[in-house]
C-alpha cells in the first residue's frame, strides 16, 4: 500500500501514535529538509511524519525548505500527504479550535520557490483545484468522527510573514472573501502536485487574525493554549484519517503526463538525473 505523509505545523512537532518508528535524514537536490523524517506505522499503515518548522520550531515560514521537504516525502514513497497548519480566522463563524479544510489557495507571498523545475525543464501542471477531494473527504470525516468542529471548503490566504497582518491587510483579506490566513501551505500544495501526490490541508484556527474587535484582548498564553489543544485534536484526526485513506495510488499519480513542454532531446543528462524521481517515467 502507498505510504501516507503527515506534515506537522505549529504545535504539532511529533506523532505519539507512530509505532515501530525510525528516523531518516535525507539530502535532496534542494538541500536538507526541515528535520529528519519519522517513519513508522499507525493501524498497520506506513506513515512518514515531518515537523514543518523543525523540532523546537527553528525555521520561520519565509525560510522553509519547501522543495526539500516535499521531495523527501517523494523519495520515501509517499503518495498521500496530509498537512496540518495553524491559521488565523477571517470569519466570525470560524472560531479558535475549529478546523477548516480549504479547497482553494490564494498567494500573497513574495517570490518563494514553488516549483521543482527551475532549470532546463519547463512544466505547467494543472492547479485549478489544488486540494485532493478524496483526501479532503477523509480528513473531514475524521474530524467529525473524533468530535472536532470542522468546516469544509473555503480559501486559505497564504501570506509571507513572519510578521502577522496589519489591520488594513486583515480587512482587505476579509473583503476579498478569504476564510483563513496562514504562511506555509500554498507552496506545499504546488510542489505536492508536481510530485504527483494527493494533498490536503487541515487548517487549525488559533485566533481571529487582527480584524476582530476582541483581538487585542487575546494573550500569548491563550494562543499557546489553543495551539496545544489543536495539536492534541490533530493527533486524533490524523490517527482516524490514516485508517481511511485509500490503499490505492493517488488520483494525481500521473499529474505531469501532459505537463512537460520541453523537447526531450534538449534536456541535459544532469537535469535528467536531478529530476529522475519526479519525471523519469516520462523521459
Amino acid at each position: 500500500m502507498p505510504k501516507i505523509g503527515i506534515i506537522g505545523g505549529s504545535g504539532l512537532y511529533h506523532m505519539d501514535a507512530l509505532e515501530n518508528r525510525r528516523e531518516v535524514r535525507l539530502e535532496t537536490p534542494w538541500g536538507e529538509p526541515s528535520d529528519s523524517y519519522i517513519q513508522g506505522t499507525i493501524a498497520g499503515r506506513e506513515v512518514v511524519f515531518l515537523a514543518r518548522h523543525g523540532r523546537g520550531h527553528r525555521i520561520n515560514p519565509s525560510n522553509l525548505p519547501f522543495r526539500a521537504n516535499i521531495y523527501g516525502f517523494k523519495e520515501l514513497g509517499v503518495e498521500w500527504l496530509l498537512s496540518f497548519s495553524a491559521v488565523g480566522s477571517l470569519r466570525e463563524e470560524l472560531a479558535p479550535l475549529d478546523f477548516v479544510i480549504p479547497d482553494q489557495f490564494f498567494d500573497r507571498t513574495k517570490g518563494r520557490p514553488s516549483t521543482f523545475f527551475d532549470e532546463d525543464v519547463v512544466v505547467h501542471v494543472a492547479f485549478a483545484h489544488p486540494v485532493c477531494k478524496t483526501l479532503g473527504d477523509v480528513a473531514e470525516a475524521a474530524c467529525r468522527k473524533v468530535g472536532v468542529k470542522v468546516s469544509r471548503g473555503g480559501t486559505y490566504c497564504c501570506m509571507e510573514g513572519p510578521q502577522f497582518s496589519t489591520l488594513a491587510e486583515s480587512n482587505f483579506h476579509r473583503a476579498c472573501g478569504f476564510d483563513v490566513i496562514g504562511m506555509t501551505n500554498l507552496q506545499e500544495a504546488k510542489l505536492a502536485r508536481e510530485a504527483e501526490m494527493s494533498y490536503a490541508t487541515v487548517a487549525m484556527v488559533t485566533d481571529y487574525d487582527c480584524w476582530h474587535e476582541e483581538h487585542d484582548a487575546v494573550t500569548v498564553e491563550q494562543v499557546i493554549e489553543y495551539l496545544t489543544k489543536n495539536a492534541a485534536n490533530a493527533q486524533a484526526v490524523a490517527i482516524e484519517a490514516v485508517q481511511n485513506i485509500p490503499d490505492g495510488p493517488s488520483p494525481f499519480a500521473n499529474a505531469l503526463s501532459n505537463s512537460i513542454l520541453t523537447d526531450r532531446s534538449k534536456i541535459s543528462d544532469a537535469s535528467r538525473a536531478k529530476y529522475a524521481r519526479l519525471i523519469g517515467k516520462y523521459l
